[in-house]
């Protein structure tokens, strides 16, 4: 029987060791997910979630010119099934505006607002030292291996076809969707 109660087939309870890939790709989860609390302690003291940051962020970088709404969900550093209730949030904090393309009726174009560029710069200084601190354990050679290694990784994600699920063909050329090899290691 196991701490929680379930049962156990006698002689059926290995420990699978994970694989390099398994290894790797935990790794990147926790530290995303290290990140993710992170930068959300930074931020959200002044009200705004890092999603909501972001934003503010793409908007700032599009200028006068602004982005489409479609757009800035492509932009951003994590998947936003609900880009309009996020803009939403900030149109009402006075940090974004909104207006229906011209040219088609369909698109809404974003645009960052004089409060929003002046809240992005309160938290400027302060994102700024987080990125510093949070990486600080990691030389600058050290960084550069993790951003061009971390760049490959979404490059090839990148070259997939927009509606493949599956991931991209792995480099020692066995085929996608190949299970990685395990060794089992007795318990």
């Amino acid at each position: 029987m196991t701490a929680n109660g379930s049962k156990v087939a006698e002689g059926s309870a290995r420990v699978v060791a994970p694989s390099l890939s398994q290894e790797a790709t935990l790794g990147v989860f926790r530290t995303a997910d290290l990140l993710r609390r992170w930068f959300a302690s930074v931020v959200e003291p002044y009200g705004i979630t890092i999603q909501q940051y972001h934003v503010l962020r793409i908007l700032r970088r599009a200028g006068t010119t602004g982005a489409p709404t479609l757009a800035i969900a492509e932009r951003l550093v994590e998947h936003a099934p609900g880009i309009t209730r996020l803009l939403d949030r900030l149109e009402k904090k006075g940090w974004v505006s909104r207006q229906r393309a011209t040219e088609d009726r369909r698109q809404v174009l974003c645009r960052i607002t004089l409060d929003g560029l002046a809240f992005l710069a309160v938290l400027d200084g302060r994102v700024d030292d987080a990125d510093d601190q949070c990486l600080a354990m990691l030389s600058p050679r050290d960084l550069h291996t993790l951003v061009r290694l971390l760049g490959k990784i979404r490059a090839a994600y990148h070259q997939q076809p927009t509606d493949s699920a599956s991931p991209p063909a792995r480099v020692n050329g066995s085929p996608p969707g190949a299970l990685p090899h395990q060794t089992e290691t007795p318990q």
